[in-house]
């Protein structure tokens, strides 16, 4: 009996170590699961706030530079520029600043506080059918440099529901090359101006054909895409359309057909096979223009279309370009001799196999080689008797009809034989009329 009351305590404490210890544990874990709950709030606040919009910044870099493996390093070339800065430089992209639209886009004039002026070209929402073909055009464009092409000089990406892709270029404040050719800059170009910017829009294109690899193909050289610099030199521009090079010989399979009428290689548009002398073709149709001051495709005759080739070829064929000659020539020093060889140069450039055309490096080249020559022979004495005029180092000769005075320049006259073949061009009634008509078809011409 007196063990029984001092053997109670013993059983009582053993059973309430357990129950203490249980409640231990679960106090304890119910401490750590809140700790631990504390500190993943803690850390999701942290990093929705502070360390999300740093990855997704840096992603975006990284994406980038992924997608155009060259933009990374070249970013001393190029810079990349917010939505906000170009909105701003262009007053929302009002009507006040834009300059210029086609197919592709439209171009704005903008003003920046570090650059300057600039030109924005904002594209359709369907000109580029992927992130990626945008991302490759700026890669592709950042390798040109040259002093006869439009310098890229920076990009806007943004995307979600802002996106924005847009091509920052630099501004080139005189105009196209259409402009001057159809008269609305109220300025002639003379025969010298013509041939040089002949020259500097070949160079620019040859360069993009031989230096830049890949070689980069056009696709839709026209007068509008050739802009007039400061020093009154060709740069051609708008390369929207550009496409990478065929490699060595190869041509480019295209499986959509991108230019504009009246300038596009027929070799091209039946074999959908784009090479170099694509651009060559469209080059040729712009030297006629620089020649005769026309529209590529005069739709003002009956209704029907009649391409400046085939207007111009019979002239050229048989040595006669007064017949062709832009009005304008006829009233000022020309060298009709140079004039004549890049007619003919041309016709040589739109012959229809486009292995038969010279390359853009032998454009520039043979055109180069005919001023050299006409300088030339401006500096040799002559064995003429008598005083002997000159303008501009051009020699000209003058004759009257019906005692109006007419000048030919830079033609022999012991080997001019005038028939009325070779002067209808100067008849008055038909010089007004072709220029009227020339310039109003002019006009409509980049509709």
């Amino acid at each position: 009996m007196g063990g029984s009351p001092g053997s109670s305590p013993t059983p009582m404490r053993a059973q309430d170590k357990p129950g203490l210890s249980h409640w231990t544990n679960v106090l304890g874990v119910m401490i750590i699961a809140m700790s631990v709950l504390l500190t993943g709030v803690t850390f999701y606040f942290f990093f929705r706030r502070k360390l999300l919009p740093a990855i997704t910044r840096r992603c975006r870099r990284w994406t980038t530079s992924k997608a155009g493996s060259n933009l990374e390093d070249e970013k001393i070339l190029l810079r990349r520029f917010q939505l906000e800065e170009l909105v701003r430089a262009t007053n929302n992209f009002s009507k006040e600043c834009l300059v210029g639209s086609g197919t592709f886009g439209n171009v704005y004039r903008g003003t920046f506080h570090d650059e300057g002026m600039l030109a924005i070209k904002k594209p359709h929402a369907d000109s580029y059918q992927s992130v990626e073909e945008f991302r490759n055009e700026v890669r592709l464009l950042s390798k040109v440099r040259h002093r006869n092409l439009v310098s890229l000089v920076g990009f806007c990406e943004e995307p979600g529901a802002r996106e924005a892709k847009m091509l920052v270029y630099e501004y080139v404040p005189n105009g196209s090359l259409l402009e001057y050719i159809m008269g609305r800059r109220g300025r002639v170009l003379t025969w010298r101006q013509r041939v040089n910017l002949a020259i500097g829009a070949a160079k620019g294109i040859a360069h993009l054909h031989e230096e830049v690899k890949p070689s980069i193909i056009h696709r839709d050289l026209k007068p509008s895409n050739i802009l007039i610099g400061e020093g009154f030199e060709a740069k051609v521009s708008d390369f929207g359309l550009v496409k990478s090079g065929p490699i060595e010989d190869q041509s480019h399979v295209s499986s959509q057909i991108k230019g504009t009428p009246g300038y596009l290689d027929p070799a091209y548009c039946s074999s959908f096979h784009l090479t170099p002398f694509s651009d060559v073709y469209s080059f040729g149709v712009i030297l006629l223009q620089l020649v005769a001051a026309r529209p590529a495709v005069d739709t003002g005759r009956n209704n029907s279309r009649y391409h400046i080739i085939e207007w111009a070829r019979p002239s050229l064929e048989r040595g006669d370009v007064t017949g062709i000659l832009d009005a304008n020539l006829l009233s000022q020093p020309c060298n009709m001799e140079v004039m004549l060889k890049m007619g003919q140069l041309a016709l040589r450039c739109v012959v229809k196999s486009p292995k038969q055309r010279p390359t853009m490096t032998q454009v520039w080249q043979e055109l180069e080689e005919g001023l050299r020559v006409t300088d030339s022979n401006s500096l040799k004495p002559t064995a003429r008797s008598g005083p002997r005029r000159s303008m501009d180092r051009e020699t000209s000769q003058s004759f009257s009809i019906d005692g109006v005075g007419y000048q030919i320049f830079h033609v022999e006259m012991d080997s001019l034989s005038f028939q009325s073949t070779s002067l209808r061009c100067l008849d008055a009634d038909n010089l007004s009329i072709d220029f009227d008509k020339c310039s109003l078809r002019g006009i409509e011409e980049e509709k």
